[in-house]
């Protein structure tokens, strides 16, 4: 098996000196309209003699050094998996988040191997005895078959946002704000920047998210899964390229703007599904998005939920019931989060080669959480 967690790819576009001031903001640029009091941190100074040396940067630059540089720091833990008979690869390039991994996952009495020279840069055996390697780069994993768990990885790679403007779309920069030198705003590039490529000619929105990122990783994936087999399973935040500005800060799980105090807040943009879909297209199928509603459904969370009830006292009743509320209310997480796979073709059509009038196809089970859960 292999774990995804997050890959890193150099930035696409240069800074330019010249821009014109952002107006328009979106809902999710600001957590609101009250005016918010500026944490000078260790990465806004960073950020602030960054933009003074080479000039405005993307969004998606921003992004990369709030959530990757190592003046900040994540903790958030991996889940056990399990005893049974497969390896584990996770791609993570923040060591210090490595570490958090592997506290959670591993027995604190069995050493880790470390090797920072190496593509396989750390080693171990989790708590049920499952080895397990940490690599920087998905291209460092060994191809073979795997299943491949993409779980709110996506949402956190930078993305590049546009606007569209009477002269054509413009990337949207991060620039020092120049009524307050230790305060960061929004602007608009003066001229076409490389990663316009990413647009789709047959664009209708006024607003856009693309994610260079995200494209190589699924390509990668794909190309993997269709050589030696598998699976991917996605779960993340996400549309099917009808939103706009998802770009958002969380701070305490609250909405928190994201250029106040960078560095202390997580940032995430929403997965657009129908660009991961386009970047798969003709080497992998692909299944969805789906509603987290519908794929926990499909995979018996109502039976399951059942019978935990059934071996509970009321204490333990309540907190099921709070749960399976959490992840299945539309208005909650059951509506918000969605699910996407990739896998081989043969998998959904029966081989690759073709079958004539006579004979009959074969038989597939369906994918699970992907199709309605049947009882025979």
């Amino acid at each position: 098996m292999s774990v995804l967690a997050r890959v890193g790819v150099g930035p696409l576009c240069v800074a330019a000196r010249a821009v014109m001031p952002c107006f328009w903001r979106g809902k999710y640029f600001s957590s609101g309209r009250e005016p918010v009091e500026n944490q000078v941190t260790p990465m806004l100074r960073h950020l602030i003699y960054k933009i003074k040396a080479t000039g405005p940067i993307t969004v998606a630059e921003y992004m990369k050094e709030v959530l990757t540089n190592p003046a900040k720091v994540f903790s958030q833990l991996g889940s056990v998996l399990k005893n049974c008979d497969i390896s584990v690869h996770l791609v993570e390039v923040s060591e210090k988040l490595s570490e958090v991994q592997a506290s959670a996952l591993m027995e604190e009495k069995v050493p880790l191997e470390r090797d920072p020279g190496s593509s396989v840069y750390m080693k171990g055996v989790t708590k049920s005895g499952i080895p397990i390697s940490w690599y920087r780069d998905l291209q460092d994993v060994p191809e073979g078959y795997g299943f491949y768990l993409a779980h709110e990885f996506f949402d956190v790679l930078p993305v590049h946002k546009f606007q569209k403007t009477p002269q054509g779309w413009r990337e949207v920069f991060v620039d020092i704000d120049p009524q307050a030198s230790d305060k960061l705003r929004f602007v608009l590039a003066p001229c076409v920047t490389p990663a316009e490529v990413f647009i789709q000619p047959d664009e209708t929105r006024d607003h856009v998210e693309v994610c260079p990122e995200a494209g190589v990783t699924i390509q990668e994936l794909s190309q993997r899964i269709a050589r030696t087999g598998g699976a991917a399973l996605i779960a993340d935040y996400g549309h099917d390229g009808t939103k706009t500005d998802t770009f958002r800060g969380f701070c305490g799980h609250k909405l928190h703007d994201v250029l106040v105090a960078p560095g202390t807040a997580d940032l995430t943009a929403d997965v657009d599904f129908s660009y991961l879909r386009r970047m798969a297209e003709g080497k992998v199928a692909s299944l969805g998005p789906i509603k987290q509603q519908t794929f926990l459904k499909n995979m018996g969370i109502d039976v399951r939920l059942k019978v935990l009830l059934d071996k509970s006292d009321e204490p333990s009743r309540q907190q099921l019931l709070q749960g399976y509320d959490m992840l299945m209310n539309p208005k909650k997480m059951g509506e918000r989060f969605h699910f996407f796979a990739l896998l081989p073709h043969q998998r959904l059509h029966g081989g690759s080669h073709p079958t004539n009038a006579c004979q009959s196809k074969p038989s597939l089970s369906p994918v699970a959480g992907f199709g309605e859960l049947a009882w025979r």
